[in-house]
């Protein structure tokens, strides 16, 4: 494949990718509605991920997978990360969810100077000042100084908590130089499965799962198949794109999750909220190249 079709292909998986995490909402809102909680539709639909991936690529992770301790910390930030914003979406606003995720280049920041001793460049500070701004204007509201808390629904803060752990599993995925990018992958389907399946021990939910309908499962099965193809279609797409190129096709999330959410449910955003979220955004943009290497120190002679 020539130079050219190698980045048309890459492009594409990018914005395939942008196109299923902003539609992703719908499918598990409307399982919701019909009686399969989230935390269900996570488990069935990650297991489904899991047989398909082993299936599919079991002699690459059979030569590539030797166990490190850090994956079971990487399961479990990535796995958080995904669960978390699967149930914000499904009980809140679309783009308020996205928007509070994607402060995730803010802890980004912070986090890799605290871990990683990175130094941020003009470019990262432009991104924390950003970052800050955008979240400022985008939380605001008249009785914040009045000591009310300025992220008051539960799903705020699953959607924001699943940022900091993308943010946090990226850092420490960065640093894990020894593993394989799709043994890294498959952290995520073995994370969201567990955390589902713990959260429905917690509720007495577990045996509910063979009550699924036969019609739900279908549904479970082509969602389980998809994200397994936008796993691997992304991770090709990053591997040949410049970051900051992919970052920029990764924002078409936004776009998608705007109109499908003001389409498919009738939700529209305020004037404040959508200034913030072009802080933020355009915080997202810039978030290729924002911290250096720290220098190592010098040999004495």
């Amino acid at each position: 494949m020539t130079p050219v079709k190698q980045k048309i292909v890459a492009t594409s998986g990018i914005l395939t990718t942008a196109l299923v995490w902003g539609l992703m909402w719908y499918p598990f809102r409307s399982l919701n509605a019909q009686g399969v909680s989230v935390p269900m539709a996570s488990l069935a639909t990650y297991l489904i991920t899991i047989a398909a991936g082993l299936t599919l690529f079991f002699k690459l992770y059979r030569r590539q997978f030797h166990f490190e301790p850090v994956l079971l910390l990487l399961t479990l930030l990535f796995g958080w990360c995904n669960f978390s914003y699967t149930m914000a979406v499904a009980e809140g606003q679309v783009m308020r969810v996205l928007l509070l995720f994607y402060l995730s280049p803010l802890w980004t920041a912070l986090l890799s100077r605290l871990l990683l001793h990175e130094h941020l460049t003009r470019r990262g500070w432009a991104v924390v000042g950003l970052s800050l701004l955008g979240c400022c204007v985008f939380i605001y509201r008249p009785g914040l100084f009045a000591g009310e808390l300025p992220l008051s629904q539960r799903y705020e803060w699953l959607a924001l908590s699943g940022g900091m752990a993308f943010a946090l599993g990226n850092v420490i995925s960065r640093k894990s130089h020894g593993i394989p990018v799709p043994v890294k992958s498959a952290t995520v389907w073995f994370g969201v499965a567990l955390i589902g399946a713990c959260s429905l021990l917690k509720s007495g939910e577990l045996p509910r799962m063979l009550d699924i309908p036969a019609e739900s499962w279908l549904v479970l099965s082509i969602l389980g198949v998809v994200l397994l193809c936008t796993s691997v279609v992304s991770q090709h797409g990053l591997s040949i794109l410049p970051a900051t190129q992919a970052m920029t096709l990764m924002l078409m999330e936004l776009v998608f999750a705007a109109a499908s959410a003001y389409l498919l449910a009738g939700e529209r955003m305020s004037p404040q909220e959508w200034l913030g979220g072009a802080l933020i955004a355009g915080a997202s943009l810039l978030s290729g190249g924002m911290s250096r290497p720290a220098s190592k120190p010098q040999p004495t002679p």
